[in-house]
């Protein structure tokens, strides 16, 4: 299975490309947006592909080229304005299913924010908003159509080393999840196909990720 990172230079997708390369079966397709960003992945032996997510759909499209599945695990960052919110989280997320739609890739895994629903957009603070109604309405679209996805729902991220550990569920108590752990459930997503169809909060927690997901 190859394996399309949208957002493959964040720090969930380093983990995540890193932990595709190391799995029987599987490598991934670093997708980047400068040409600096290659060489970690180089050195992965992980191909990549130069895509700016503001560029239209037919364009990204051609990053599908040869892919079996792909996850969306890029975002503005939290230091920009809610223009780049609006752009990144919902506009690029939408253009990058729809390339799936394109390309015939029917695999589609969406990171998104812990809580999306129109009563956690009424709940954020003013500041935080914009970005939970771009993943509610990037969220909502990808749910109408029929591509095999998942959604994955993780709790507050840390830069903390990954135990490995974690508890996954429709709903769980909010809390914190490494980066690394994130990036580890979504390579076990990736490999598990009764995750199709179905979306879930993650947060850290005491089962291997391997049996917290086959639990879902």
């Amino acid at each position: 299975m190859k394996v399309l990172v949208v957002g493959a230079n964040g720090q969930v997708g380093k983990h995540l490309v890193k932990f595709i390369q190391e799995t029987d079966g599987m490598e991934a397709k670093a997708m980047i947006r400068k040409e600096e960003q290659a060489s970690y992945f180089k050195e992965l032996g992980a191909e990549t592909v130069l895509v700016d997510l503001e560029d239209d759909t037919d364009t990204i499209a051609e990053a599908y080229n040869g892919v079996d599945a792909v996850v969306f695990t890029a975002g503005s960052g939290p230091n920009t304005g809610p223009d780049k919110t609006v752009l990144i989280d919902l506009d690029a997320a939408v253009k990058t299913i729809e390339a799936a739609k394109l390309k015939g890739v029917d695999r589609y895994i969406m990171i998104s924010s812990f809580d999306t629903t129109r009563e956690a957009i009424q709940e954020a603070p003013s500041s935080f908003a914009p970005y939970v109604v771009a993943k509610h309405y990037a969220d909502d679209w990808l749910r109408r159509t029929d591509l095999n996805y998942t959604i994955i729902h993780p709790g507050m991220l840390t830069n903390d080393e990954g135990s490995g550990n974690v508890e996954a569920a429709e709903t769980v108590e909010r809390g914190e999840i490494p980066r690394e752990d994130v990036a580890r459930v979504i390579l076990s997503t990736l490999e598990n196909e009764s995750t199709i169809g179905k979306e879930f909060q993650v947060v850290g927690g005491t089962k291997s990720v391997k049996e917290a997901i086959n639990s879902l």
